[in-house]
C-alpha cells in the first residue's frame, strides 16, 4: 500500500499543475479578446477599427442611437453586431462617439492622408449640431458635412479674429448663407 502513495501524490501534483496552466492560458485569451485594437491604440484608431466591423445599416443605427443619447442601446447593438465582449463594445462605442467615422464599404480604399484639406467637404452619415450662444441669443447649425475636427478649426479661426475665413469655412461645410454664418461666428468670438 505504501508503494502506491508516492505515485498517487505525483499524479495529483501533475493534475493540479495542468489545471493551473489551463486556467492561466484561458485568462490571457480572455484579456486579449477584450482589447481588439491593442492597449496602445489611440481612441481614433479604435474608432476606425470599430467602424470597419459594422455593416452600413448597423453603422447608421449605431450613430442614430449615439445621437439620441442612448449609449446603452448603442453598446448593445455593437455587442450583438460584432460579438465582442461587453467592455470592448463599451470602449468601441465611446471611441465612435468621440471620433465619428463615416461608413466605408469593405472594398473601399482607405482615405488619403491629406485630411487637412477642407476644400471639398465630406458628407457623413450623421447630422452634426453646432450651437453657439451669447446672452439670450442662440444660433444652431446642423449639417452632415461637419464633425468635431472641422468645427474645432472653425472655432479656432473665429477666436483668432479671422471671422471671414471662419464664416467661409462654415458655409462650405453646411447649407447656410454667408450672412447666417457671420452671425453664428460672431457668437463664437470671446
Amino acid at each position: 500500500m505504501e508503494s502506491l502513495v508516492a505515485p498517487v501524490l505525483i499524479l495529483l501534483a501533475v493534475v493540479a499543475g495542468v489545471a493551473l496552466a489551463v486556467r492561466a492560458v484561458g485568462r490571457r485569451k480572455a484579456a486579449r479578446a477584450g482589447e481588439p485594437a491593442g492597449p496602445a491604440a489611440s481612441p481614433a484608431e479604435l474608432a476606425r477599427a470599430a467602424a470597419a466591423k459594422l455593416s452600413e445599416e448597423e453603422h447608421r443605427r449605431l450613430y442614430a442611437l449615439i445621437a439620441q443619447g442612448q449609449a446603452m442601446a448603442a453598446i448593445k447593438l455593437y455587442y450583438e453586431a460584432t460579438g465582442e465582449g461587453l467592455r470592448a463594445s463599451r470602449d468601441a462605442v465611446g471611441a465612435l462617439a468621440a471620433h465619428p467615422q463615416p461608413y466605408r464599404s469593405p472594398e473601399a480604399s482607405p482615405a488619403p492622408a491629406d485630411d487637412d484639406d477642407d476644400d471639398e467637404p465630406q458628407r457623413f452619415p450623421y447630422r452634426y449640431r453646432a450651437i453657439a450662444s451669447k446672452g439670450d441669443v442662440t444660433r444652431e447649425v446642423s449639417s452632415n458635412m461637419l464633425n468635431d475636427e472641422i468645427y474645432g478649426r472653425i472655432r479656432t479661426l473665429a477666436r483668432s479674429g479671422d471671422t471671414e475665413a471662419a464664416a467661409t469655412a462654415l458655409t462650405r461645410h453646411s447649407d447656410i448663407t454667408i450672412k447666417q454664418a457671420r452671425e453664428f461666428i460672431e457668437l463664437l468670438q470671446d
